[in-house]
């Protein structure tokens, strides 16, 4: 009975751990593109506190939506820094502009 290579089951460890840090929606790149021009705000939970801005242009994905009293719908955004990926917060959708990678 052959054993399996100690390097293949390393390989197989790492493929394994990289996909669960990646992001749910990874394939779907967003940007960030407010039409006021001003710094987008960046809530803990839809229609919440604001916590953080991003500027027009930054590249975020998409981690989770959620739908308001009001009807509006929100995104979960985070985006890949020096020191791996960050979730940012909540955001209105119809600021973020996405496309497939």
């Amino acid at each position: 009975m052959k054993t399996k290579s100690p390097l293949l089951m390393i390989l197989a460890v790492l493929a394994s751990s990289l996909a669960v840090a990646l992001p749910a929606k990874a394939e779907r790149v967003c940007k960030v593109t407010d039409p006021t021009g001003t710094p987008l705000n960046v809530r803990d939970r839809p229609n919440g506190q604001v916590i953080d801005t991003l500027l027009n242009g930054y590249r975020v994905y998409m981690e989770d939506s959620a739908t308001d009293d009001q009807g509006r719908t929100w995104v979960k955004v985070g985006s890949y820094t020096e020191e791996g990926f960050r979730s940012w917060g909540w955001v209105i959708r119809e600021f973020i502009s996405c496309y497939d990678q």
